[in-house]
């Protein structure tokens, strides 16, 4: 079925961020879209309002007639639904064209010039700051991004002109193997999605052959010391890349009242004076490499500079919601312990004198039951820790698996207690705050609005 002539597209599980930029996209190209999800979010509610004809029930009954037609549809589902799902049944016993998220991705970077970020960790914020200082170029892009972006508060970016699609490449599932990027950033290799892998040795492979689906002469931009041996095909140039070392790199970082400003050096061009506009000290490495994937797309120095400067960031990523010398607060998607060992580090950097507690919902039974250590760890390095129960998301329960794991491997002499979700609200009222962080991919962040409207009036 060819992606430009089909005329209705059919989601199943349409309310993710990841496929509600599918969503937007079809829209945009004048096709008819509906779908499914379990849950109504504000999200859906936006893509109603832009047009889509989305519902809540699993029903084949609610399946517009207008996506009923095998040879003008494309149905397109998450590897989240389950197999058993009455409507992707239906959808299978017809005969339509069935595709995951990843094949539809897969195919627009046939077709034009894709410019990916893989990794564990620093995807979405890499790949939307990668697409902002392109957009904010006389080059341009087309984005569809795991996050919200706070400068154009959506998920997917157009262009009229250019030929450059950033992607954001999820080793989930193995989706990236569907993709055949011109560049690409591989930000980390941390173990995950070990339910889906079995093995470090076996999620590494994934990664390698990540690298070999890089077009020929393409150009991979790899964080400096990761422990990845690349396959690449002829002519494909390899960099590297990191906050101090590597082909692109900082120098004369500066933290100056809660302001970061570094030089950025790099084979296609140095630039001086960069200031970061949303300051964390994470953000200089994604930012190397977001300036290094537009420059090697053609962005000069001064269009980068400056959209450097204007990026706002990401919904849940490092999202400042409250910013004074009384109380910070900021919520964070980190869901995987490296990630929140980066977060909180980032965090000390700005506020090193300040006491700084994390709000922490664990996500998936089976990322907690594979890494409490590693999560403790991590969250050892605050000074106060509030444990929610873990958010399940796909999975159900595991014997012996809950946040008491990770609460009894914590540092013994720090403040650290457990709390019902139902009760968090009314423990953070009574709170003592200084600086507080909601860490979680879970639904932590249907809080932020409550824990918001009580520190404000501290």
């Amino acid at each position: 079925m060819n992606i430009h002539t089909i005329k209705s597209v059919y989601f199943i599980g349409a309310g993710g961020i990841g496929m509600s930029a599918l969503v937007r996209y079809f829209l945009s190209k004048g096709k008819k879209v509906g779908g499914y999800d379990r849950t109504p979010s504000e999200l859906t509610h936006k893509l109603s309002e832009e047009g889509a004809q989305i519902h809540y029930e699993e029903n084949v009954a609610l399946i517009s007639d207008d996506f009923k037609n095998p040879e003008e549809t494309l149905v397109i589902y998450t590897p989240a639904i389950p197999a058993s799902h009455q409507e992707l049944m239906f959808f299978r016993q017809n005969q339509f064209e069935i595709q995951k998220r990843a094949q539809v991705l897969g195919m627009l970077t046939q077709t034009e010039k894709g410019l990916c970020v893989a990794g564990t960790h620093g995807k979405t914020t890499t790949s939307t700051m990668a697409a902002h200082l392109l957009h904010q170029s006389h080059i341009g892009c087309n984005a569809f991004l795991g996050g919200i972006a706070k400068n154009y508060q959506t998920n997917l970016l157009l262009s009229d002109h250019s030929d450059y699609v950033v992607i954001e490449a999820d080793e989930f599932d193995r989706s990236f193997h569907w993709l055949t990027p011109y560049a690409t950033v591989i930000t980390s290799v941390d173990s995950d999605h070990l339910d889906i892998y079995g093995t470090r040795e076996a999620y590494l492979e994934s990664f390698r052959k990540y690298t070999s689906l890089i077009q020929p002469y393409g150009i991979l931009i790899i964080k400096q010391g990761l422990e990845l041996q690349p396959y690449l095909k002829q002519g494909v140039t390899m960099y590297t890349y990191g906050t101090d070392k590597g082909d692109f790199h900082a120098e004369n970082i500066r933290i100056e009242n809660g302001e970061i400003y570094f030089d950025y050096i790099s084979p296609l061009g140095n630039i001086k004076d960069i200031q970061l506009g949303v300051p964390v000290y994470v953000n200089i490495e994604n930012g190397i490499a977001a300036m290094a994937l537009a420059q090697v797309a053609g962005a000069n120095a001064q269009e980068i500079k400056d959209a450097m400067l204007s990026f706002r960031g990401v919904d849940r990523r490092f999202d400042f919601k409250i910013k004074n010398e009384r109380v910070v607060f900021l919520s964070d998607y980190a869901h995987h312990p490296a990630e929140i060992k980066q977060s909180i580090t980032s965090i000390r950097t700005l506020y090193p004198s300040r006491k700084i507690t994390a709000v922490f919902q664990p996500h998936l039974y089976t990322r907690t039951r594979d890494f409490y250590r590693e999560f403790a760890e991590s969250l050892s390095l605050l000074d106060e820790v509030i444990l929610l129960d873990i958010y399940p998301a796909r999975e159900l329960p595991i014997e012996g698996v809950s946040s008491q794991l990770i609460f009894d491997q914590l540092r013994t002499e720090m403040k650290k207690c457990i709390c019902k979700k139902a009760d968090l609200i009314d423990l953070l009222k009574n709170h003592p705050t200084d600086v507080l962080i909601t860490l979680g991919a879970g639904d932590i962040e249907n809080y932020v609005p409550q824990i918001y409207d009580i520190l404000k009036d501290k």
